[in-house]
């Protein structure tokens, strides 16, 4: 996510270089969508030989008005204008719309958990796809032999070189994104042209009828569910608005005609090639042939292998970066746990997670394993895509009509995008039994998890209790020179999360003076706070009229190590030197004495009581998230606490509830 001055320096600068960045981010998913989707319809009705001119020309009409409505219209002309504070995608939306009702929670989950399905299916399979595509050529296709046990090999290895690159950043290897896919694209519109030149007949696509006739033509062995072929061009789509904050509205609106021209160029020299040559009856003979590749001339198919593979790793490279960025989001939405975050450029918006880059990793392997072909992967590709976008349609729905109230504007837009992407997604369920189950399975485990952390956090703060410390300040006091209750740390520190000041949890209260009162020279309550700027190194303090009690805020940027115990031993030294903080005689030490005592970190987490008012879903999923966080890993490396003395005490969620008639009688 940029900062809000980079985005205004984005939408300024809006020359070749930009255009290049744009090229590069946004369109590697859809840009690599000419490798499959002719290939995906030809084998649906059965292969090369059981197709003819009018249907190639009805298919090549339906991808046409699919990428004009689907991304032109509703993505690029509707969608980037629902920009927030220059950022888009499902989570960026639903923090316009949350107000508008509770109830947007379930539609902005399913859509998130859908796209991040699609970050662990596009590896996979536009760089199988990419791979198989060396088999056009008769030495690679000797050289690999008969079945799929060497580009498998080659598939995996290319993925995995791709997830261990992303820990040391990619920024430098970016720099040739948007060179390199500017080069595909011009490659993908001179092929086309130069196919197309051979029968222009196939201009006819651009007639809509014909759309309309192959869904209802003889020809058409698969009827309406040639629909989930014809949706795979426009995966990716759903990238435009994601990647808004990233290059701007106004480069997205400059680059798009270009990449559109070149993707329908493409996709009319494909259906030229396969009208002149379905009568083939070599062609006929190949398995799953690939009219991409093919159409090529034998020495012009290397250069398509290469970019086509280059082309696969940005997109693969872009599904990533965005699965970190939607985890991010959706953790800052408290919708999954909190997870370590690095940031290996100076650039905000690109991330790293470790935990989601080996999951993803590990995924995409096992789908490869797991479907072995391209042509097997396709069958679960875009199914996940349908159902994010009918969930955008969703939330753009209401953005328009409640937001913006144009409520007849609204209405036209879900009843016209609503029945399309329906559509498209009943047809996609064709390919349930064929693969599409892979994609909702993934969606499904992901879906419980946000269930699980959304509605595990609303119980956590509906039970939560804030004190006002000020109230307390006195019998802190008593107990801190209270001589007869051994000394339990010079500085106890509890870890909050920013808020008020002077509220402070129960929990916090309730540990130091009642569940084994703790006894300090001083105690701190501290919490971080991540800043938009990226070295920022700030700190405020509240004493509540003390020099005992504590509450310090540290403001770190997003690039800034947070390592709690070295700066707080640094705000404990400013407060000796200001007199805001009496001396701490340490005496033994390796390095001598000093005027700063130990310190004793406290973590308080929750748990679930053997009774209690809550019912059994509840209960289920308050558990499955305290689960969760136990593999997810401890807070204790957010916090950079791994060498620190540090202690976790668990407090009860919620009291049980007393029942009079449960007393003991004596005997």
């Amino acid at each position: 996510m940029t900062t809000l001055k980079s985005r205004e320096e984005t939408k300024k600068r809006l020359g070749f270089g930009m255009f290049l960045v744009a090229i590069g981010i946004v369109y590697g998913d859809i840009g690599t969508s000419p490798m499959y989707v002719m290939k995906s319809i030809i084998e649906g009705n059965g292969g090369l030989a059981n197709v003819n001119e009018e249907f190639i020309i009805g298919s090549l009409s339906l991808t046409i008005w699919t990428i004009t409505l689907l991304t032109t219209v509703k993505h690029v002309l509707i969608a980037l204008r629902a920009d927030n504070h220059g950022e888009g995608g499902i989570f960026s939306l639903y923090s316009l719309v949350r107000k508008c009702g509770k109830w947007l929670i379930i539609p902005t989950m399913i859509g998130g958990c859908t796209m991040l399905a699609d970050g662990v299916l596009t590896p996979a399979v536009t760089v199988t796809t990419a791979v198989e595509g060396l088999r056009s050529i008769d030495f690679f296709n000797t050289l690999l032999g008969p079945g799929q046990v060497f580009v498998i090999i080659i598939a995996i290895v290319i993925i995995s070189a791709l997830f261990l690159i992303q820990k040391s950043g990619t920024s430098r290897i970016g720099k040739i994104f948007g060179p390199v896919m500017m080069i595909w694209f011009i490659f993908l519109g001179i092929t086309g042209i130069w196919l197309a030149m051979g029968d222009l007949s196939v201009l006819r696509a651009f007639n809509p009828v014909y759309a309309v006739k192959v869904l209802l033509s003889p020809y058409n062995k698969s009827g309406f569910l040639i629909l989930g072929s014809v949706f795979l061009c426009t995966t990716g789509a759903e990238a435009l608005y994601t990647d808004m904050g990233h290059v701007g509205k106004e480069n997205i609106y400059i680059s798009w005609p270009f990449v559109k021209i070149c993707l329908i160029l493409n996709y009319i020299g494909q259906s030229a090639w396969i009208i002149q040559n379905f009568n083939n009856r070599e062609l006929q003979g190949v398995p799953e042939i690939n009219p991409f590749y093919m159409m090529l001339p034998e020495g012009l198919r290397p250069v398509a292998i290469i970019l086509s593979a280059l082309a696969a790793i940005i997109a693969s490279q872009a599904l990533i970066s965005g699965s970190y960025t939607l985890v991010h989001e959706a953790a800052s939405l408290d919708l999954m746990p909190h997870m370590q975050i690095h940031y290996p450029s100076d650039t905000k918006g690109q991330l790293y997670i470790p935990l989601v880059n080996n999951v993803l990793w590990i995924c995409c392997i096992l789908v490869v394993l797991y479907f072995r072909s391209g042509a097997r992967m396709e069958n679960a590709y875009g199914l996940a895509i349908t159902i994010s976008m009918l969930m955008m349609t969703v939330l753009f729905t209401v953005y328009i009509g409640v937001l913006h109230k144009k409520r007849i504007a609204a209405v036209l837009f879900a009843v016209v995008f609503g029945a399309i992407e329906a559509v498209f997604f009943i047809s996609s369920l064709g390919k349930f039994t064929r693969g599409g189950y892979v994609a909702l399975i993934i969606s499904a485990l992901l879906f419980y998890v946000m269930l699980c952390w959304y509605r595990g956090t609303m119980l956590e703060n509906r039970q939560s209790v804030k004190l006002d410390i000020r109230r307390h300040v006195s019998g802190i006091k008593a107990l801190k020179e209270d001589k007869e209750i051994p000394l339990f740390s010079n500085n106890l520190v509890y870890l909050l999360k920013p808020g008020e000041p002077y509220m402070i949890d129960r929990d916090v209260l309730y540990s130091i003076l009642d569940k084994d009162a703790k006894r300090a020279d001083a105690y701190w309550l501290v919490s971080v706070k991540t800043m938009e700027d990226p070295f920022v190194m700030e700190y405020s303090v509240d004493t509540f009229g003390t020099d005992f009690i504590f509450r310090v805020q540290l403001y770190l940027g997003y690039k800034v190590n947070q390592r709690v115990n070295i700066y707080l031993r640094q705000v404990v030294e400013d407060l000796i030197k200001s007199g805001e903080m009496p001396l701490q005689q340490k005496k033994h030490s390796i390095y001598g004495p000093s005027n700063v005592g130990g310190f004793k970190f406290l973590m308080i987490r929750k748990l679930i009581p053997q009774e209690g008012d809550i019912s059994d879903a509840d209960g289920l999923f308050i558990r499955s998230k305290y689960f969760i966080r136990r593999i997810i890993g401890s807070p204790v490396k957010w916090y950079g606490l791994e060498t620190s003395n540090l202690k976790v005490e668990y407090v009860p969620l919620f009291l049980p509830t007393r029942k009079e008639n449960n007393r003991l009688n004596r005997v």
